[in-house]
């Protein structure tokens, strides 16, 4: 296997800019427990392709309720890779969980962009099923699995990446 990749937490302050943006002013003991508690993404077993992400948040999420979960984590990785984020298997079937993006996409160059490359999830319980879905802090909810991706031959980019959604089209 390549080892191509590490997964690092943004700084505490960057953690508290994106928590504050998602939920609002909140106590500063508080986000720094909440940012101690922070787990760096990891693979359950030997022979799984995805990494799990953990909730910085408790909450549920009732049929079409969405949360954005700020994860307080960044990844380096090297060029040509690229980290592709989903719900865990268990929560997509169980409960219809969606990314509201569908596929997160990482990409290499992100890990450099102003706010330190946080990966935020924004999801959506979409069950069809009555279902609410009830999370925890610390509980696994979405999967990043890293691919390696090509370019074509006549490729000419060289634009530099500063910031997430949209920076790379303007």
């Amino acid at each position: 296997m390549k080892r191509i990749a590490k997964f690092h937490k943004v700084s505490f302050e960057q953690f508290k800019v994106g928590w504050m943006d998602t939920f609002g002013e909140t106590d500063e003991t508080v986000l720094k427990e909440k940012y101690d508690a922070i787990k760096l993404p990891r693979r359950a077993t030997s022979g799984s392709a995805g990494y799990d992400f953990f909730s910085t948040v408790s909450c549920e999420l009732k049929p079409g309720e969405t949360i954005k979960i700020p994860t307080g984590i960044r990844v380096e990785m090297e060029e040509d890779w690229v980290l592709k984020l989903y719900p865990r298997s268990g929560l997509g079937f169980k409960y219809r969980l969606q990314l509201n993006n569908t596929v997160g996409i990482i990409d290499s160059d992100y890990f450099y962009s102003d706010n330190e490359g946080h990966i935020f999830s924004k999801i959506t319980n979409d069950s069809n099923e009555g279902k609410t879905i009830a999370f925890t802090e610390g509980m696994g909810f979405m999967q990043g699995i890293f691919v390696e991706y090509g370019i074509t031959v006549d490729d000419e980019a060289n634009g530099v990446r500063n910031g997430g959604f949209g920076s790379t089209s303007k």
